[in-house]
């Protein structure tokens, strides 16, 4: 995905690709074989059976992301900026969205509307059917939109620190909001409460990988390596001890949850953006195609393969779940590629040409350049 308002870094495509792909085998693997239940038996498979997890690492990325665009600008027109985001993701948003009030037409009230800004919510509409169901991400994603110019600005005021006391709020709101919840988990999961400190996450790593950027390249691999480690063992803790599909609806776990998820993926958007790895010219091309198209993949992937499991039924080719979802799900990602591929050129890209610059860029000398705070972070 190319900015007008940041040079194109094609390794955050790689990483868009990567958390679409995430989300798209979790569906996958619980839609045709896991039925939405824990598998706690299977803990290494975490990154998949609890690949909800591609989520946090869209949110981080879009913190990391655009607090760099906030370091490289000296001023970020806000109307120009919020102009920008809408249109980047409402076109695509509004169809879906669209699409899910027509199908639940007989139930539908006036007052529905008001879901396209709270689609993670209620009984939004997007969320009655498998098929629109990933839509309820795209609210809390505008939210954060609304406020980053302003976070951005405080962040080059007041440095790190100003991030990391929104962080230490966030975490005793969690507290107060678990101890008043019932159903935390999924409030956790699916609100501003346990989401909005991965953007922040996202931010504050920006803000890091900025200040240290020549430190960061010097550790290359071993970095890398311990991000992918850090995330497997995450995803696998959470697999076999606090699975989102527990029938325990309340775990005290999910108040620190977002923050180690999201803490793991900064670490290897870091350490991805530094580390020394050559791969084949294609590959890159691909992965950074597979990054651009990723706002209709991850938007769109719910509606192939519920129709591929209505045609086909229950898939069993060798009794084994991740054999098996492995040989179905390399021609689904294909037909979903191809799916994501033409919404993108139809939907998408006409709309993404109308953006424009929305800031006032620094001299090269001073960008990346985040003042220091008594609180910093080193």
């Amino acid at each position: 995905m190319r900015s007008s308002n940041l040079p194109h870094q094609p390794r955050l495509d790689h990483i868009r690709c990567l958390a679409a792909g995430l989300v798209f085998a979790f569906h996958l693997v619980h839609l045709f074989y896991l039925h939405w239940q824990p598998a706690a038996d299977k803990p290494w498979f975490g990154l998949i059976s609890e690949g909800h997890t591609g989520v946090g690492l869209f949110f981080t990325l879009s913190g990391f992301l655009f607090m760099q665009i906030g370091l490289h600008h000296e001023r970020i027109d806000y109307g120009d900026f919020i102009r920008n985001r809408f249109l980047r993701i409402f076109p695509l948003f509004v169809t879906v969205f669209v699409l899910a009030i027509s199908i639940s037409r007989d139930n539908f009230n006036p007052q529905d509307v008001l879901y396209l800004f709270f689609s993670n919510l209620g009984r939004a509409p997007t969320s009655n059917t498998f098929i629109t169901g990933a839509a309820w991400t795209i609210s809390l994603e505008f939210s954060f939109y609304l406020v980053f110019p302003f976070l951005s600005r405080f962040v080059r005021e007041h440095g790190a620190g100003f991030l990391l006391r929104l962080l230490a709020l966030m975490l005793l709101f969690k507290v107060g909001a678990w101890l008043v919840t019932e159903r935390s988990t999924h409030m956790f999961y699916s609100t501003l409460v346990g989401r909005f400190d991965q953007f922040l996450i996202g931010m504050l790593a920006a803000v890091l990988f900025a200040r240290h950027r020549a430190r960061l390249a010097r550790l290359g691999m071993p970095l890398l390596a311990a991000a992918v480690l850090l995330v497997v063992l995450n995803s696998a803790l959470q697999a076999r001890y606090a699975s989102y599909f527990l029938p325990v609806p309340r775990q005290a776990y999910w108040i620190f949850w977002s923050m180690l998820e999201a803490g793991a993926w900064a670490l290897l958007i870091t350490a991805w953006q530094v580390a020394p790895v050559r791969m084949p010219a294609r590959l890159d091309r691909l992965l950074c195609r597979g990054g651009e198209i990723s706002f209709s993949f991850y938007l769109l992937h719910g509606m192939v393969l519920y129709i591929a499991h209505q045609v086909l039924g229950p898939v069993v080719l060798t009794g084994r779940v991740m054999v098996d979802s492995l040989l179905i799900g390399v021609p689904l990602y294909f037909l979903c590629w191809q799916v994501a591929a033409l919404s993108y050129e139809a939907i998408e890209k006409p709309f993404l040409g109308l953006r424009r610059r929305y800031g006032e860029r620094l001299p090269h000398t001073q960008q990346f350049q985040a003042p220091k705070d008594t609180a910093e972070v080193s």
